[in-house]
This record gives C-alpha cells, structure tokens and sequence, in this order.
C-alpha cells in the first residue's frame, strides 16, 4: 500500500496554547490549517505517521531512526509541563527500513541514540493529530532525523520509507516538520536577511505546483543565510512520492512573527514516469559533469585521474608521460578541493611545497583529498561520477599588519600563533567577509577570537 497522503508542516512551540499564553492567536491561520491537516488525517485512519524532524537527533553522516517501543516528551523547555505525550514506535515499519538501508549500504538507522525524549519538531504535529482524534487511540509514529548529507540522499530516504510502507503493507501518512526562513523581519526574533522571503517565496511556489525536483536548486549557501530549518525533512517527504501523479494544496503561509511557517498538503494519485526526481537529476548530473571533466585543463586532470586511481584501485598514481613543463618544473603548494552535488566532499592541501614537482603535489593532495580528509568518510566508487574537483595552486604569502589588506574574493589568508596555523582559500561560497575568512582560519588552527594573530595573504591560480 502506497503512503496515503503527506504534508509540509512547521513547529513554533508558540502555537500551543500553553506555551503561545495569547500569542498564539498571531498566527491563527496557521493554527487554522495545522487542525484541517490534523482532521484530515484523523479521517484517514493511518496505522502509523512518519514524522521527520530538524530537532530529532541529527548527525553529519548518518540518518537517525528513533528506536524502542515508545517514547515520551513535554513541552516542559517552553513553560508548559502539563503538556505531555507518549507514543509507541511502529517497530515493525522501523525494521524494515532499516533492512532496506542496510541492503545498500545506506546511512540510516536506529544506531547513534543521544536523546529518546520526543523533540518539539515531532510534539507539535502530535498536538495536533492528538486534539482530532480526541479519545480514539493515536497512530503508531516513526520518528526520524536529518543529516549533513547532500539533498539527493535526503530524497533517497524517502524513497526508502516509502519502499518499506508498501513492503509492510502499513497505512501511513508522512508529516515533514519544518519552519521556513527564521530570517524574514528586521524586528524578529532573528534579524533580516535578503535571502529569507527569497527562499519562502520559492518553497512555496515549488509546493504549490509539487514540483520537487526543483528543491535540489536550493544551494547549501543560500539556505544556511535563509536560516531555514526544514528543507531537508521536505526533501526526504518529496522522495516518498517518487513516480507519481501529486495534488498539491497550498493551505497558508504567514511570516508575521519573523519567521515563516507553511503548511501543504500532497495527495499521491497514479504513477508517472516523468516524476522521478532524483533519477532525472543523477542522468542530468553525469551528463553534465562528463562534459566539464572532458573539457578540464592538465591541472585538474591530473587531480581526477589520480583520485580515480587511488579509490578504485588503491593505488597512488605514478607520474603519467605528458604533462607540461609547468607541472613537471615547478614547486608549489597546492590544494586539492573535491565536491559531490554542491557539497565539500574533500579537502586537501599544502601551504608550501613538500614534494619535488607541482604535479606530485598534486597527486599526493588529491589522494589525502578523497581518502584522508578527517571530516569525511573514503570516497566509494560508485561517488566517482557525481564529482567536481578543483585545484589551487598557492602563490607566495606575504605578512599583512591588519585585515584592511585583504580580499576575501582575491586573497586566501594564513592565520598563525606560534606553531598553530590556519588556511582558508579565497573566493570561498558561503564566505562573503573578510571578517569570516578570518574567523573560520581561527577555527582551523584552535586560535581562539581574542588572541593576537600574525595574518599572512595571497594569491591562488584556480584551476576548475
């Protein structure tokens, strides 16, 4: 059996009575939609819901799945103890989409427990369902959260659950738990940003039509200065409809508190081929990718074939015949950046050169790059095709006496105390301040914010 209906929902404690004292009725509409949801699914009777939520226990490289039999929370962190709730977990739905993860080497599951209190992701939508089905008995819940991973994995996902719903043959609704932008009033709770309306705007014209395919558009950059919250859980309710005909309804949007929340409802209907997503974006990804691969400089090539050699052989690269003089006779630093739709996969690199060509440098960076960076997992081959790697070549530092004397866009810095160092490339997505270039350089070297630095500038050759 198919997921019988899913639906975008946001998790301001403030709409709980309890909790909002009065200022709950600043967002009515919401509280007006988030009950037709509520009853809507109430009348489809759903064995079990599958919640998926930004404030469930999150990990960079892996996808929690609650575990256990049942779980318990309140809103007691907002003022309101008397507000209570205890679900069962739906066991036997869990298992399976813990099997079918597994099956692929797929990173989810009930491993990684820190926190088995409910989250008020989850409790919001649960007050809801809760007050439509007054004394009938409450849905089975499986609670999931989000990752660091890209959002092609979050869609994934989804289509995982959806994969172990029709296995198990349970009746199930998908709530995706989500705020939009946090960052839409000068006067909210946290500031304006450009990007914020730009993203609900967007958000919600895409679910007005269900055109999900375009949520992947959405840059890591542009959400992290959006100050969303939910994207990702979308992404993962977006793959649960996979291959199908969608009624979208829009049921409302307010910004009225500085922060949005939307609420949608998508009703799946018969199967259609030209909906597959994720499979239209990996086709168009490779193909896309190849050509840019092909059209690489020496640089870059180098890079790739010494990636492709050491992930599918495990095996360093020797010196291939050919190479211009410009690799073979010159000494230089140089890093080694490795991406995976939109996203650092892997970094690595040297300040000054430690081998005796620019080309080893090279190939020996963009081993530890795909291999050795401590942030990530070993690049697996079957990631090859879905790669974008970049190499910088490292001109000659100079000491500067004041951030006044750097670029953000035209110079990286080096940010140094005594044996601690740190490095952040120019031209960075994401860094839009000298103040951040330096900052982040901090960071990497353990230099805390109020030691004095000595700050060194300059130049890379980017090659792409």
């Amino acid at each position: 059996m198919p997921i019988l209906s899913t639906y975008i929902v946001p998790h301001p404690p403030l709409i709980v009575p309890e909790v909002g004292r009065g200022g709950e009725k600043q967002i009515e509409k919401t509280r007006a939609s988030y009950a037709r949801v509520a009853e809507e699914i109430m009348l489809l009777d759903p064995e079990t819901v599958v919640i998926t939520s930004p404030h469930a226990v999150l990990y960079r490289d892996w996808f929690h799945i609650s575990p256990g039999k049942s779980a318990k929370g309140s809103f007691a962190p907002f003022r309101a103890p008397s507000v209570r709730f205890e679900v069962r977990y739906d066991t036997e739905l869990v298992r399976e989409i813990e099997r079918l993860a597994g099956a692929e080497a797929f990173p989810a599951g009930t491993d990684g427990e820190r926190e088995p209190s409910l989250d008020h992701g989850t409790m919001v939508p649960l007050y809801f369902i809760r007050e439509a089905y007054a004394d009938k008995p409450m849905p089975m819940i499986v609670r999931i959260g989000l990752s660091g991973f890209p959002l092609e994995d979050h869609y994934r996902l989804g289509q995982l659950i959806r994969e172990a719903v029709e296995i198990t043959g349970r009746r199930t609704v998908f709530a995706a738990s989500g705020d939009l932008s946090h960052k839409l009033q000068k006067d909210g709770p946290y500031g304006f940003a450009p990007e914020g309306p730009a993203y609900d705007i967007r958000l919600m014209d895409i679910c007005s039509r269900a055109a999900f395919g375009e949520l992947f558009d959405f840059g890591e950059s542009f959400c992290e200065k959006a100050a969303e919250c939910g994207h990702r859980s979308f992404v993962i309710m977006a793959g649960s409809l996979d291959g199908q005909k969608v009624e979208a309804e829009v049921y409302s949007h307010e910004d009225v508190t500085g922060v949005g929340y939307g609420i949608c409802a998508f009703h799946p209907g018969s199967a259609d081929e030209n909906r597959r997503f994720l499979e239209l974006r990996r086709s168009a990804e490779q193909s896309r990718l190849a050509g840019q691969r092909e059209a690489c400089d020496p640089w870059v090539r180098l890079a790739w074939q010494s990636v492709e050699s050491y992930v599918t052989k495990r095996r360093v690269l020797p010196l291939p015949e050919g190479l211009p003089d410009a690799l073979l006779h010159t000494r230089a630093g140089a890093f080694v950046s490795i991406h995976e739709h939109g996203q650092l996969r892997g970094c690595i690199g040297t300040i000054a050169p430690v081998r005796d060509s620019l080309a080893e440098e090279i190939i020996h960076n963009a081993v530890s790059a795909c291999a050795r960076d401590p942030r990530f997992d070993p690049i697996r081959p079957d990631e090859l095709p879905f790669l974008e790697i970049s190499v910088d070549v490292i001109g000659a530092h100079e000491e500067i006496q004041s951030a006044d004397e750097l670029d953000v866009k035209r110079y990286g810095v080096i940010v140094s105390k005594g044996t601690r160092r740190g490095l952040l490339l120019p031209d960075l997505d994401g860094v839009d301040t000298v103040e951040q270039q330096i900052s982040i350089a901090r960071q990497k070297a353990g230099i805390g914010e109020g030691e004095t630095i000595r700050l060194e500038r300059f130049e890379v050759v980017r090659h792409t």
